[in-house]
């Protein structure tokens, strides 16, 4: 961060604390929620999402070292609901059963150096992944925004990064090894058990716990990231001609500034450069302290924004693409995400961000734009068609009605299929209308688990 942006941006600050009344207004409405219990009655320990929107007291819990393991532990009560780094906003996880972490079934099983592909056990984290796989020489075509998924976890929800003619994290799994409901164990390719590969390679958690996953990689790559200040409406009208030009193409639209942090990595072969410190939550918490004071005068909002973010330059860093595609964001939020087909993602954007700057006042998260390559898994929103995403966010501590009430029927309209991950209102009729392969996927998912034993209340909605 310039010195120019981060004392404007703290004179902001400074007038925001001395905003008496309304500072203390929005102080109160942002205000740490109560704590949960961290046992229930019967001496359960609670289990919380990321975002501490979701919560429950599993009777048991299972960390499996091996496959054997995990084997075993699909006897423990039902339901099963096997847990990643709790990173989606859904009640995909909740569960008076089971919960089932895969923290320990993790590392690199295997490679081949020729075909570029590795085999890896399916609770590795991202963030490890990167390294892991940089070390025989590979790297994967693309990564989330975020790097703390377990690799399982990112597989489940249909995670992506972005990039034109980029698949989605699971585009590239070419083999999995699965724990059914069972206890026994599937290997599934294009070949051996279609059905159940193109079924559960976005499955939920509904088919079974991944143990293991092939991964199609590429060799490792040096990009450069480039971050500009650049005005919404100018990134809004080029973006088609954006997304073609660069490898990995993103944009965030900064609500009521009039400007976007556009986001662009390329190969090259500059010197390294790398990415400095994180400034992801100085910039937060100033567009917040920028909100707190000018939420009911939009106009002084956005001028003393743009006047907070004049003449900053782009940032730049060269690097290993694993180090510079994924994030910490250590700033808790909640998230609406929808994959629209492409032709309809910019007039959407519009249309929400003129509903937020209309109605929607309080928010000051960034609004997320990327795109994401058609793929064949038959959950998968990207399923034979080519989707630009939209995200909305908010604060964890502060109220996120607005998304269902101002973005979610703009998204909808559109065909947008939901993140699974992520918060969205649909029910499994209106799911199974997006989806050309829902019947079939859900005849797979009941041959494996006749009986339920991974479905919660949550998968029962979608998937009944």
């Amino acid at each position: 961060m310039s010195t120019r942006r981060r004392v404007l941006l703290g004179g902001v600050g400074a007038l925001a604390l001395g905003a008496g009344g309304l500072a203390g207004r929005r102080w109160y409405l942002s205000r740490e929620a109560e704590p949960l219990p961290t046992t229930d009655a019967g001496g359960r320990v609670l289990w919380s999402n990321w975002a501490g929107n979701e919560h429950s007291y599993p009777a048991r819990r299972a960390a499996p070292a091996s496959e054997a393991e995990l084997v075993a532990a699909m006897a423990g009560p039902r339901p099963i609901r096997p847990v990643g780094s709790g990173h989606s906003f859904t009640a995909l996880v909740p569960t008076e059963g089971t919960l089932l972490s895969l923290d320990r079934l993790s590392g690199l099983v295997s490679h081949d150096a020729a075909a570029k592909t590795a085999t890896v056990r399916a609770g590795t984290k991202l963030s490890a992944l990167g390294p892991a796989l940089a070390a025989i020489g590979q790297e994967m075509p693309n990564l989330p925004d975020i790097n703390k998924q377990t690799l399982a976890g990112g597989l489940a929800t249909g995670t992506h990064g972005t990039g034109k003619g980029v698949k989605a994290l699971h585009g590239e799994v070419t083999a999995m090894r699965l724990v059914l409901p069972s206890g026994k164990v599937a290997e599934c390719n294009r070949d051996t058990r279609p059905e159940l590969f193109h079924a559960a390679r976005v499955g939920l958690g509904a088919f079974g716990v991944i143990s293991e996953v092939t991964l199609q990689n590429q060799p490792l790559t040096r990009v450069k990231k480039v971050v500009t200040l650049v005005d919404t409406d100018q990134v809004l009208a080029d973006w088609p001609a954006l997304a073609e030009r660069h490898r990995n193409a993103e944009f965030l639209v900064l609500p009521f500034t009039g400007k976007s942090a556009l986001i662009t990595h390329d190969t090259t072969d500059e010197p390294v450069r790398p990415r400095g410190a994180d400034q992801d939550v100085e910039t937060l918490m100033a567009l917040k302290q920028l909100r707190d004071l000018f939420e009911f005068t939009p106009e002084l909002r956005r001028r003393a924004a743009q006047a907070a973010m004049a003449d900053i330059p782009p940032e730049v860093a060269v690097d290993d693409g694993w180090k510079l595609l994924s994030n910490e964001r250590p700033v808790r939020f909640k998230e609406m995400e929808y994959h629209v087909p492409i032709a309809e993602q910019v007039g959407a954007l519009k249309e929400i961000i003129a509903r937020i700057e209309r109605d929607a006042k309080g928010v000051f998260f960034p609004i997320e734009a990327r795109i994401i390559a058609a793929d064949d898994a038959w959950l998968s929103p990207f399923y034979q068609r080519e989707c630009g995403s939209i995200a909305v966010h908010a604060w964890y501590r502060e109220d996120h009605q607005w998304m269902f009430d101002l973005a979610e029927p703009v998204l909808r309209e559109t065909g947008g299929r939901p993140h699974w991950g992520k918060l969205h209102s649909l029910s499994g009729q209106e799911l199974r209308a997006l989806y050309p392969m829902f019947g079939e996927a859900l005849a797979v998912q009941r041959s494996v688990d006749p009986q339920g034993a991974m479905m919660n209340p949550f998968l029962l909605k979608l998937l009944a």
